[in-house]
Formats: structure tokens, sequence, C-alpha cells
């Protein structure tokens, strides 16, 4: 991960701090177990259960390593921006797109979650919408076409 800022909402920030702490408290803990269980079982050359645990301990450990970097170079963004007439990072978004309503939650590229419709600002939509305002009208270039929104509520 490069050295440049990250921009979090404080949900954000708070999520990827309890992250943290399960990693380095329970989940760093649990697979030290798992590993001096596996030695106790004798050779480790041919030991699946060790190697399956060291590569897990390795994921965790790189996970910690990643979340500690992402904390150490974010900007939380203050997401009480109500006197704010334009889209920008802590927003909730309201648009209109082939005659039915979506909404978007603008967040910081490590939070979001395309799935629960938390959009990274440096996504396509996400940074289309940035700067917008209420009844601008955005064009978007996705696998189908250009898409077409019209952003009708904006919200922190």
């Amino acid at each position: 991960m490069d050295k440049q800022t990250l921009v979090l909402t404080k949900e954000g920030l708070e999520n990827l701090k309890n992250e943290l702490t399960n990693l380095i408290d329970v989940k760093r803990p649990e697979i030290a177990k798992r590993i001096q269980d596996a030695r106790e079982m004798g050779d480790i050359s041919e030991n699946s259960e060790y190697d399956a645990a060291k590569q897990e301990q390795a994921f965790i450990e790189g996970r910690i390593s990643e979340v500690e970097e992402i904390l150490k170079n974010a900007t939380v963004t203050d997401g009480n921006k109500s006197h704010k007439e334009s889209v920008d990072v802590g927003a909730k978004v309201t648009v209109h797109i082939d005659n039915s309503e979506d909404t978007f939650y603008i967040v910081g590229a490590p939070e979001a979650d395309p799935m629960a419709n938390k959009i990274s600002h440096e996504s396509p939509l996400g940074s289309a919408l940035m700067g917008k305002k209420v009844g601008e009208k955005i064009e978007v270039e996705a696998p189908v076409g250009k898409l077409t929104y019209t952003i009708i509520k904006i919200e922190y």
C-alpha cells in the first residue's frame, strides 16, 4: 500500500480499529495456539494442519500490517456536513436512474462495500458524484454502456 493519505468516515475508522483489535487480541492468539497444537502432533514436514495454520498466520499478520498502515495514513472526514449542498465523502446520495431510485454512501476506498451500497469516492460513480449538487446529472461508463444518474437528495 502506498503512503498516500486515505479518507475514511468516522464509522469506517471505528470499524478498522475494531478489526485491528480483533485481529491482535483474538485471531493472533488463536492461530498461535493452532500452530502450537499442530507442532505437538509430531513431524511438521508432512503436517497439513501446521501448513494451513502457518498460511492463516501469514494472512492475519499481513492484514494487521495493512490495517495499521491505513490507520496511520487516514484522514477522517467529520461526517457532520449538514450545511453542505454538494457530494463529499460521508454523504448519503439518492439518485434517479432508469425509472428507479438508488441510494449510495460515499466512503473512503478502504471501507467501500458495493453490496452495502458503500462506494468509494475514487470509483467511477463515486468520483462522478463528488462535488455535484441536487438536480445535477452525471454520466458514468459501465459495461452496459453510458448510464445517466440524476441526484435527487444529499444527506449527511
